[in-house]
Order: C-alpha cells, then sequence, then structure tokens
C-alpha cells in the first residue's frame, strides 16, 4: 500500500485553514537561508508558497555570503524580538562554519517551532509526519481529523500498534533522524538507530517490522526486507534529475505492506505540520 502523502496533507491544510481563520491572529514565519544551493532555495519556496496558502506571512532572510557566527546570531537575536514574527526556523543544513547546536539558544522556547531545543513546547515536525504516516498505516487507513497527533491519545494507539515490532532507524542527520529519534523517544517508542558505521546492518533490516530511512542514497535493497514490512522514506537524492527517495518504490511496493512515495510522502506532511506548529506558537505568546 502507498502512503497518500499529498492527499493527506491536502485534508490538513483545509483543516488548518480553518483554525487560523478561527483564531483570527496574524501569523508570520521567518526563515533564514545561508546557502544558493538549488534545493535549499526550493525547499525555502514551497514553504513561501504554503505560508500563502494558507494566508500567513513569510519572511526570508537570505544570506548569500556565509556570515561570522556572531553576526548570524545578531541577525537571529534581531528577528526573535520582533513581535510580528511568530516562529523562526533555520534552513539546514548550514555551513560548516556556522553550524552548531548552540544556535537555536538564540531562539526563544515559544519561537523554535521545528523542536530542535531539548525542552521545546514543540514536537518537530518531521516526526510529526512520521506518527502520522504510523496511523495511517497501522490504525485507520483513512483521512480524516483523526490523523493529525494529539500527544494525550496517541500514545497509548503507539504503544498497542508498536508492540513487539522491531523499529529501525536509518541516518542520524539534523533534518531527518535527529529530530525524528527525538520524536520516537518522546512518544515511549523503542527503536534501534544504525548508521553507516553499524556493522552487519543488512541483519537488522531483514528483522525489521518498520524500517525508517533518512540517509540521501538508495541504501534499501528488496533483497534485505521481509514481506510485510513498513516504509517510511525520509532521505532524499537526485537520480537523473528526478528526486528519489533511499529506495526504488517498483522494487519494494510488492514486499512492503505500506511504503512513503518520494516525492509526495513526508515531505508535504512536514510542511503542514511546520505550519501547525505555528499556529500553536501563536498561542503562546
Amino acid at each position: 500500500m502507498e502512503i497518500p502523502g499529498k492527499k493527506i496533507a491536502s485534508y490538513f491544510e483545509k483543516v488548518l485553514k480553518k483554525e487560523i481563520r478561527r483564531s483570527k491572529k496574524k501569523l508570520k514565519l521567518c526563515t533564514f537561508l545561508v546557502s544558493n544551493a538549488p534545493d535549499q532555495l526550493s525547499f525555502v519556496k514551497i514553504k513561501r508558497r504554503v505560508a500563502h496558502q494558507l494566508g500567513i506571512g513569510f519572511d526570508l532572510i537570505h544570506l548569500k555570503e556565509i556570515p561570522s557566527f556572531e553576526e548570524f546570531m545578531h541577525k537571529i537575536k534581531e528577528k526573535s524580538l520582533d513581535p510580528a514574527v511568530t516562529g523562526i526556523i533555520i534552513q539546514q543544513p548550514l555551513p560548516a562554519q556556522i553550524s552548531t547546536s548552540s544556535i537555536y539558544d538564540y531562539i526563544p522556547e515559544k519561537k523554535e517551532i521545528e523542536g530542535h531545543k531539548n525542552k521545546s513546547p514543540f514536537t518537530p515536525p518531521i516526526g510529526l509526519a512520521t506518527l502520522t504516516v504510523f496511523k495511517y498505516a497501522f490504525d485507520k487507513n483513512k483521512i480524516s481529523d483523526d490523523l493529525f497527533v494529539d500527544p494525550k491519545k496517541d500514545r497509548l494507539i503507539f504503544k498497542r500498534a508498536f508492540r513487539n515490532k522491531r523499529i529501525i532507524l536509518l541516518g542520524r542527520g539534523i533534518t531527518g533522524g535527529q529530530p525524528i529519534g527525538k520524536t520516537l523517544r518522546d512518544y515511549k517508542i523503542n527503536y534501534i538507530g544504525l548508521n553507516s558505521q553499524t556493522p552487519d546492518q543488512q541483519t537488522y533490516l531483514k528483522e525489521a517490522d518498520v524500517i525508517i530511512t533518512a540517509v540521501g542514497r538508495k541504501i534499501i535493497h528488496a533483497a534485505d526486507l521481509t514481506p510485510g514490512v513498513t516504509l517510511v522514506n525520509v532521505g532524499l537524492r537526485r537520480e537523473h534529475g528526478r528526486l528519489k527517495g533511499d529506495y526504488d518504490e517498483n522494487e519494494i511496493k510488492d514486499i512492503a505492506s505500506a511504503y512513503t512515495p518520494t516525492p509526495g510522502g513526508i515531505g508535504p506532511l512536514d510542511i503542514f505540520y511546520l505550519f501547525k506548529n505555528l499556529l500553536d506558537a501563536s498561542k503562546l505568546h
């Protein structure tokens, strides 16, 4: 079964629009981009387009030259103090010269809507998107308000769904593996994390009931899988000019019980959960 990320995201968009109109608050997202890479620019453009669709203000700080850490810090602090800004995100990955988790210390918790901070009131959007895929695959298989992740109600759903299941998380990057791992731990979902240094990865994969992959290269092959496995892809790579994930969908579609496509799987859900966090941030201000 292919999990219809685009259709779920389209439903979420309608619900969010209603909630935003009902809140009667002016929302603004401020995005910092320190890159001229086409992929990074494309991701930011998608966020801006969705913001406009939702009636949300979008402020882009595009630094085409790499600033010093101090200069970058001051720009972030300046936007953090702006009462018109509801939430702030930093497009990752950052250049090595300014890439440090401490950069998020300069964003107030109530505006750091990506959930990078240890005591953040927000769950990482990519983590929420992953949990939504789980709910669709294991619970109801239908698109409704129930697919929105509810921290109070859903812990029991996940406890029941993952009882005696082996979950593997591949990758530990700041845009994928790290925030997903943080989300799974917060929801008391046990998993085994694999990375490039893990020996005998194929043995772990062959025994897995669920595989979440956030690597950015083709790392999952049909021979590695047990029939009935659930596959969730977060990694992105380009092949002949097309975006692809960490597995070839044609190879795994008859083996997996459920899988996310690329594009159109996790990505659209990730973006709408970002704006759901932004709406929730407005209630904390």
